[in-house]
C-alpha cells in the first residue's frame, strides 16, 4: 500500500510537467486553396457544436413542426381531455410526422450537399448554399404571398422579381406566420364538431334542470366515442401530412 501511494504521488507530480511539455493545438487554422479557404478540424467542430445549439430553433422555424404541434394541441383542447395525450406524446407524434413530411427535403439535402461535402468535393460555404435551396423551396411552397409582402415592406426591401430573390431573413418569419395561420384554420375546423356536442349536452342538461352537473363530464365520453368512430387519429395525421404536399 505505501508503494502504491508513492507511485500515485509521483504520477500527480509528473502530470504538470507532461502538460507543459506538450505543444498546444492551434484553435484556428485557415489554409488558402484553389477552391477558397479551408478551415481546420477544430474550427469545424466548433461550428458544428454551435449549429447543434441552434437546431431546436431551426426545427421550429423551418420545418413542418409548428403546424403539426399547434393542430395537435388544439385537438386536445377540443376533446377536453386535459393532459391526455401528454405533452411528450404530442411532441413525439409531431417530430415523427415532421420527419415523414420533410424526408424528401432531407434526402435532397443529403444528395446535393452533405454527401459531396463529406467526400470533400465542395467546401463548407458551397455545401451550405446547396443545403439551403431545398429548404427555401419547401418554405416558399407553404408561405402566402401576403406574408412575404408584409415582411418585405417592414424590412424595406422593396419588390422582388421572383421567389428566389426573397432573402432568408424575410422568408423565415413569413413562413412562420403562414404556418401559424394555417394551423389555426385547421384547428378551427377540428373544434366545430366537438363544440356542437358541448352545446347539445349543455342545452339538454339545462332543460332537465341539472344545473349543478358539469356538461364536460357528460360530453367527454361522447366526444371520445365520435373521435374513435370516425378514426380520428388517421384522419388528423393524413390531413396534416397531405396539407404539405398540395
Amino acid at each position: 500500500m505505501p508503494t502504491l501511494r508513492i507511485l500515485l504521488l509521483v504520477a500527480l507530480l509528473l502530470c504538470p510537467a507532461l502538460a507543459y511539455g506538450q505543444t498546444g493545438l492551434e484553435a484556428l487554422t485557415i489554409e488558402e486553396t484553389e477552391d477558397g479557404q479551408t478551415w481546420s478540424l477544430s474550427v469545424q467542430v466548433l461550428v458544428l457544436m454551435t449549429l447543434l445549439t441552434l437546431l431546436p430553433a431551426m426545427v421550429l422555424m423551418m420545418t413542418a413542426f409548428t403546424r403539426i404541434i399547434v393542430v395537435l394541441a388544439i385537438l386536445r383542447q377540443a376533446l377536453g381531455t386535459a393532459s391526455t395525450p401528454s405533452n411528450q406524446v404530442l411532441i413525439g407524434l409531431a417530430l415523427f410526422l415532421t420527419l415523414f413530411v420533410m424526408m424528401p427535403v432531407f434526402d435532397e439535402i443529403n444528395e446535393t450537399a452533405l454527401q459531396p461535402y463529406m467526400a470533400e468535393e465542395m467546401g463548407a460555404e458551397e455545401a451550405l448554399e446547396q443545403a439551403s435551396e431545398p429548404m427555401r423551396e419547401f418554405m416558399i411552397r407553404q408561405t402566402r404571398e401576403d406574408d412575404i409582402a408584409l415582411f418585405l415592406r417592414i424590412a424595406d426591401y422593396g419588390e422582388v422579381d421572383s421567389p428566389d430573390d426573397v432573402p432568408m431573413s424575410v422568408l423565415i418569419p413569413a413562413f412562420m406566420t403562414s404556418e401559424l395561420k394555417t394551423a389555426f384554420i385547421i384547428g378551427f375546423v377540428l373544434y366545430l364538431p366537438f363544440l356542437v356536442i358541448d352545446l347539445v349536452v349543455a342545452s339538454t342538461l339545462m332543460s332537465m334542470g341539472m344545473l349543478m352537473l358539469s356538461p364536460m363530464i357528460i360530453s367527454l365520453p361522447f366526444k371520445i366515442m365520435l373521435f374513435v368512430l370516425v378514426d380520428g387519429w388517421s384522419l388528423i395525421m393524413g390531413t396534416l401530412a397531405s396539407s404539405f404536399f398540395l
